[in-house]
């Protein structure tokens, strides 16, 4: 028999391996200017009754995926080979039978709630679809989900202390900034008060805090600002994890028709990275890990846990700016193109002298050419 269950759009690239269970559909606030992901859809709550169906339905999908390992005689586990018979592109099982093989292939301990504001829901119902998925999956150890700020500032603490004794084991909330003006630009619906306000309830419910940061999302007219503001509302709530989630302006939202018109002007790759810098000097008493964990980001090897290693991260930042002009542009046109993660792999002689080769080449047209196509090829990682 066939099963299929609901999944939403996005979650966070740390939940690459959870299990995706769609409480609620599509953003209730869907107004800031950078977002695209929810544009023209309506909010929507699903009800409880729903949900556990298709918690249900991916229990049927994994209790196919056990057998047909028994019949490959892997013994009911998970193996490469069962995963891969499922994944195979040529296969003719569903997404959803293959998400699920994935995701026991990985070990079936992590779940996702989505979309991007689960804990809107009301906390009694929210507590029952995290038992339940609990009381079904007994493997799973850790349940997540995404949160506005002043929706966590609306809960009561009792509610989110409820949430957390009932099995939810983090929020992601999307800071964003913690400036006030960039804030208001940004239509983001949440002033830096409420940013702190919410994060210190989730900490003292005992839930664990990840806070998304954008770098450049003030552009060139509060870039110092929203990187010292952030830095300080930072401290102020002593996340457990900080992401850095760089600026890049797509099409399709508001913000691009406004860059276009003129009234918010970007910055480039080394500005962010400058910005990230003063954010970093910021950060005075917090024990946040930072982490920058994705490709829009120039340094993903930006991580530490502060304050030990603060002046690590800072080192890092300016390694990258010690180097020549050509070995940075060699540098930034490997991170875009996938090639390089780290600054060590400029050592990497045969991919240097290939990227180097390319510079060399653009070096004899247009001399910001490479800048417009560094920046197009952004696009395909958001």
């Amino acid at each position: 028999m066939e099963f299929s269950f609901e999944q939403g759009p996005i979650r966070p690239p740390s939940e690459a391996r959870s299990l995706l269970v769609r409480t609620t559909r599509n953003c209730p606030w869907n107004k800031c200017a950078f977002c695209h992901t929810y544009r023209g859809t309506k909010f929507e709550m699903r009800s409880v009754e729903e949900i556990e169906d298709d918690i249900e339905k991916v229990k049927a999908i994994a209790d196919e995926i056990k057998a047909l390992s028994l019949r490959y005689g892997e013994g009911g586990t998970i193996t490469g080979l069962v995963a891969g018979s499922v994944c195979d592109r040529n296969s003719n099982y569903s997404v959803s039978f293959k998400t699920v093989a994935a995701w026991l292939y990985h070990g079936g301990e992590s779940v996702f709630l989505q979309d991007a504001n689960s804990i809107i829901m009301r906390t009694d119902d929210l507590v029952r679809i995290i038992t339940f998925i609990r009381d079904t999956f007994p493997s799973v150890a850790r349940i997540t989900s995404y949160c506005r700020s002043n929706t966590a500032a609306r809960k009561s603490l009792d509610e989110l202390t409820s949430i957390r004794k009932g099995g939810l084991s983090r929020i992601h909330t999307g800071m964003e900034s913690g400036c006030d003006p960039v804030l208001k630009f940004m239509r983001k619906g949440v002033a830096a008060e409420e940013h702190v306000r919410g994060g210190r309830k989730i900490k003292e419910a005992g839930i664990s805090l990840c806070e998304y940061v954008m770098p450049g999302l003030g552009g060139r007219k509060w870039s110092r600002e929203h990187a010292e503001e952030t830095a300080r509302v930072i401290n102020e709530i002593n996340p457990d994890f900080v992401r850095l989630r760089s600026l890049h302006v797509v099409k399709g939202t508001d913000l691009y028709e406004m860059m276009q018109e003129g009234a918010f002007e970007p910055l480039g790759d080394e500005e962010i990275l400058e910005e990230i810098r003063w954010f970093v000097e910021g950060l005075n008493g917090s024990e946040t890990t930072i982490v920058s964990d994705h490709i829009l980001n120039l340094l993903e090897e930006l991580q530490g846990k502060l304050p030990d290693d603060r002046e690590k991260l800072l080192a890092i930042i300016d390694r990258y700016f010690s180097l020549p002009e050509e070995e940075r542009l060699i540098f930034r046109l490997g991170r875009r193109m996938g090639i390089y993660r780290r600054l060590d792999d400029l050592c990497d002689s045969r991919s240097y002298l290939r990227l180097k080769s390319i510079v060399d080449e653009y070096g004899k047209g247009d001399a910001g050419r490479l800048e417009k196509d560094l920046f197009e090829a952004m696009h395909n990682y958001i």
